[in-house]
């Protein structure tokens, strides 16, 4: 610890403050600073697409932490200070704007960016029409709510978590909402049949309209959107797009440094990618112990484990131990709150544990070869816990009769 008289952490979102919070907690007496390129202080990213957008939360609401919390834990805050380089043999982070921090360890924690349809990646472009929202910086959120405050026509270009949390929100403020995604069932690979089943019925209650293709341009008139084109030639009007097809991640500004990057920052089982270098959050690429392949994971949970994980090992040297997480999220859709734990995909039976589909409030697990490879909650977050336990050892829970259900069945 003592070789460590410098630390920067690149990239201000959940998993960069969580691991300089996590450093001081652990016991790291030196210099710390962290570095955003947004002007606002850390938030939390998952109620951008609910609670800001629909108004019923207002943007103070989302810091993870106080002001002061930093100024407690003398972590120095750089923000509005995007970073545009790495010299690993000098041990230096370049700023922007001219500025130079020396860094004995470097966490990249810079996270992702939406990807965007073409003639809308860069919204200074003469010709890039006005109309056309992403969503994932609070100043994203609060210009999508702004437009959508009329009640307009909006298409969502992507059936995932985000583009289904944004369309239900929009819906609730009033907007006429058409959901574009490539699957017959958004979320279906995500959630499994019988959760998946109950979303799409709750989009067909709230009046959304979802609509399977795929976008691949945006019309305008004038310098204003009008509507969206499909892959198969269709159009559909709109007065605003949201485009939720997807993210890239925040690795052009290590071009030249020697960290290997391929789909984000590939690191090893401890999230070191170089000596001296580590990654944190949406941005690492690291090894997924149960498929033994790389993978990104872009999720909440996991951006904070692995920041406590990269903390630990920083300042553990010899003593580093490989993070081996479960994959686990949530998402709100309208009255359902969705957990998942694992991977449903490869699974080929589902088992009911508690509750009902039809009642809209059940758990259940997804097996392969008579292991427990994913489960699933719906509206029993008190019941999740078990979930987890029996998709880290792989078996059901012995004090629970399942109930066997079709695997490929919807509950609509």
């Amino acid at each position: 610890m003592s070789a460590l008289n410098e630390i920067v952490v690149v990239g201000a979102g959940a998993a960069g403050a969580t691991t300089a919070e996590s450093l001081r907690r652990q016991g790291y007496e030196g210099r710390l600073t962290l570095v955003g390129a947004e002007p606002h202080p850390p938030y939390d990213r998952p109620p951008l697409s609910k609670q800001i957008l629909t108004g019923r939360w207002e943007p103070d609401r989302v810091r993870l932490r106080a002001p002061e919390a930093y100024e407690r834990l003398a972590i120095e805050l750089r923000l509005g200070s995007a970073v545009t380089g790495l010299d690993r043999t000098g041990r230096t982070v370049h700023l922007a704007d001219g500025s130079r921090l020396h860094a004995d360890a470097v966490v990249v924690a810079t996270g992702v960016r939406p990807r965007r349809l073409p003639r809308t990646d860069d919204p200074d472009r003469s010709g890039a029409p006005s109309g056309v929202h992403v969503l994932r910086t609070l100043d994203d959120a609060l210009g999508l709510r702004e437009a959508l405050l009329t009640g307009p026509r909006l298409v969502v270009a992507g059936a995932g978590l985000l583009g289904t949390e944004a369309a239900v929100a929009a819906r609730a403020l009033g907007a006429d909402v058409t959901l574009v995604g490539p699957a017959p069932v958004p979320l279906l690979d995500l959630l499994g049949p019988q959760a998946a089943g109950l979303v799409a019925a709750t989009h067909r209650d709230l009046g959304l309209r979802v609509h399977r293709g795929r976008v691949t341009a945006v019309t305008a008139d004038r310098g204003t959107v009008t509507g969206v084109r499909l892959g198969d030639g269709d159009e559909l009007p709109a007065d605003v797009v949201l485009v939720a097809t997807g993210s890239v991640p925040n690795t052009e500004w290590l071009h030249g440094s020697g960290v290997p990057v391929d789909d984000g920052v590939r690191c090893d089982v401890l999230c070191a990618a170089e000596p001296g270098v580590w990654a944190a959050g949406d941005v690492a690429n690291r090894p997924d112990p149960r498929t033994r392949r790389h993978r990104r994971l872009e999720h909440r949970t996991h951006a904070t484990e692995q920041a406590m994980a990269v903390a630990r090992n920083i300042l553990a040297g010899t003593g580093a131990r490989p993070f081996t997480p479960l994959r686990s999220f949530w998402t709100d859709q309208h009255d359902l709150k969705i957990q998942v734990f694992g991977d449903l995909a490869g699974t080929d039976r589902c088992h009911i544990l508690e509750g009902d589909p039809a009642e809209r409030k059940f758990t259940a697990v997804y097996c392969a070869a008579d292991r427990v490879l994913g489960a699933v909650a719906v509206n029993m977050p008190r019941e999740a816990l078990r979930l987890r336990t029996a998709v880290e050892t792989g078996e059901l829970p012995a004090d629970r009769p399942p109930e066997p259900a079709p695997a490929g069945a919807t509950e609509a």
